[in-house]
């Protein structure tokens, strides 16, 4: 039973809700969510100690891992279910569920431009024989993918991704140029300046206030308290404390056993 610490509002944009979710690896729950459900509020944080299940979670959603039983679903606003745990991996994307990677696997021989070129280019490009059709995907994306790399410093789009820094903001530009309704967000400023975290702070923020629901994973627990409308505390596998970030920080219980007393 998770403790409610402040009121959740109705649901106003897309929903997910995990029923009696459990994984376990070697024999050992990582994960055992009875009833929870996401995207009540525009972004909510997910914390918690290490091994406590949050990365899991994330990745039982996008059915990256399978569960072990339960059930995932999607509850878009117009009304409606769609069953995610029954879904193909790939699938996600079509129904406006993206996620972040925590470690970013890049394409080291991909440009920057081509690597995000990939990522919206649709199913039926995706052949051989249709390598003349990239001039298509190009013209009606070139705009958008101006915009965002421009926006996060990346001046010569024809060059590779060397760093850890850039290939996680590439990782977040994939992300936007998909449009997500629903996106989950794993440590996406880890590594990453002052600055920089400050503009990934901003589009979601804006991506938040056009409708789109997220929920992010950060051990950077400024950005939580700054960025988030609720926090959700996650340990031993279970979300076991919801509330507003303020309720969440001076919880005396999350203080003294996970936070320490630096971050009250």
């Amino acid at each position: 039973m998770v403790a409610e610490v402040a009121a959740v509002g109705a649901p106003t944009r897309p929903r997910i809700r995990v029923e009696g979710a459990v994984k376990s690896f070697s024999g050992r729950v990582v994960v055992d969510v009875d009833d929870l459900v996401l995207g009540d509020r525009p972004i909510q944080g997910l914390i918690g100690p290490n091994g406590a299940g949050k990365t899991t979670l994330m990745r039982m959603i996008m059915h990256s891992t399978t569960l072990d039983r339960g059930r995932v679903s999607l509850l878009p606003v117009g009304g409606g279910e769609v069953v995610l745990s029954s879904m193909a991996a790939h699938r996600m994307a079509h129904h406006g569920v993206v996620k972040s990677n925590q470690v970013v696997m890049d394409f080291d021989k991909l440009t920057i431009w081509d690597s995000v070129l990939l990522a919206v280019a649709e199913a039926r490009y995706e052949r051989p024989h249709r390598v003349f059709a990239e001039r298509s995907v190009f013209s009606r994306h070139e705009d958008e993918i101006r915009h965002h790399l421009d926006y996060f410093g990346f001046a010569d789009p024809t060059a590779f991704a060397m760093s850890a820094g850039e290939k996680k903001l590439l990782d977040i530009v994939r992300c936007l140029l998909l449009q997500p309704t629903f996106l989950l967000l794993d440590e996406p400023t880890a590594g990453l300046p002052d600055e920089l975290t400050e503009k990934v702070m901003t589009v979601v923020r804006d991506l938040a206030s056009a409708g789109t629901s997220v929920v992010i994973v950060e051990h950077d627990l400024n950005v939580i308290w700054s960025l988030c409308d609720e926090v959700l505390f996650m340990a031993e596998g279970s979300v076991v404390l919801r509330g507003d970030p303020r309720s969440i920080r001076e919880n005396r219980t999350v203080v003294e056993k996970y936070l320490g007393e630096g971050h009250v």
